[in-house]
C-alpha cells in the first residue's frame, strides 16, 4: 500500500487570471529577495523571470543607455523585428505587434539561407543576419539561440557595412555564447543582452513583448 505523500497545495485559478497571479508571486518573492527594480527596467526583467522561472536575471540582464525607450521608440515606429528562431517568432504577441505597425520575421526556413549557409560552410543563423542587414526602415534582432548570430552581426558592425537599430541578444548555451555578447556590448547599438550561458528563444520573445506591453500601457 502506498504511503501518504503530502503535495503542495494547488491554487485554483481562472485561466485568464494565471499571468497576473504568476507576475503576483515574481513580485512578493522579489520583495523578499530584498530586491528593487529600475523602474523603467523592470517590465523587462519581470517578463524574463515569467518566461524562465529563473531570478537570475535581475542580475544579468543588461541594457545599454536608455535601451527600453528606444526600444519602445522602434516599435512605435513600425521597426521590423528579425529572430533567430522561429520560436521566438512565434511567442511575440502578433496582436501587439500589429496595433503599432511593427513586424517580425524569421530567415531560417528560408531556402535562399539554407543553400548560401551551405555553400559556405556557415550557419543559416548568421547568413539570416546578413539577410536583415538588406531591409529597409528600422531593424530590431532578437537573438535567442545563436552566438553565431551575433558574431555575424558584430562583424558587419565592426567592419562598417551595417548596423541594426536595435539588438536583443540572449542566446543559450555553451560555445561563444558569453564571448559573442560580450562583443555586441561592446558595439555603439543599442542593446538588452543577458551576461552569461542563460538566454533562449521564450526569453528573447519576452523580451520583445515586454517593450510591446509598454507601449500599448495595459500589462507588466
Amino acid at each position: 500500500m502506498m504511503a501518504d505523500r503530502v503535495f503542495t497545495e494547488i491554487e485554483y485559478i481562472r485561466p485568464m487570471e494565471i499571468e497576473a497571479r504568476s507576475m503576483e508571486i515574481i513580485r512578493q518573492e522579489l520583495s523578499e529577495r530584498g530586491v528593487t527594480l529600475d523602474p523603467v527596467q523592470a517590465a523587462t526583467v519581470m517578463r524574463c523571470i515569467h518566461s524562465s522561472a529563473d531570478f537570475d536575471y535581475v542580475r544579468t540582464l543588461r541594457f545599454s543607455e536608455n535601451a527600453v525607450e528606444r526600444g519602445i521608440t522602434l516599435l512605435r515606429a513600425g521597426a521590423t523585428i528579425v529572430t533567430d528562431t522561429n520560436m521566438a517568432l512565434a511567442g511575440i504577441n502578433k496582436r501587439a505587434l500589429d496595433r503599432c505597425k511593427s513586424r517580425a520575421i524569421c530567415y531560417m526556413a528560408d531556402p535562399q539561407v539554407a543553400a548560401e549557409a551551405k555553400k559556405r560552410g556557415v550557419t543559416r543563423a548568421a547568413v539570416s543576419m546578413e539577410a536583415a542587414s538588406r531591409l529597409p526602415g528600422p531593424v530590431m534582432l532578437a537573438i535567442g539561440n545563436a552566438p553565431t548570430a551575433l558574431l555575424s552581426v558584430y562583424e558587419m558592425i565592426k567592419s562598417g557595412r551595417w548596423a541594426p537599430d536595435f539588438l536583443i541578444g540572449v542566446p543559450v548555451g555553451f560555445v561563444n555564447v558569453i564571448a559573442s555578447k560580450e562583443r555586441i556590448m561592446s558595439t555603439p547599438v543599442p542593446y538588452i543582452v543577458n551576461a552569461g550561458r542563460k538566454g533562449g528563444s521564450n526569453v528573447a520573445a519576452a523580451i520583445v513583448n515586454s517593450l510591446l506591453y509598454q507601449i500599448e500601457g495595459s500589462r507588466l
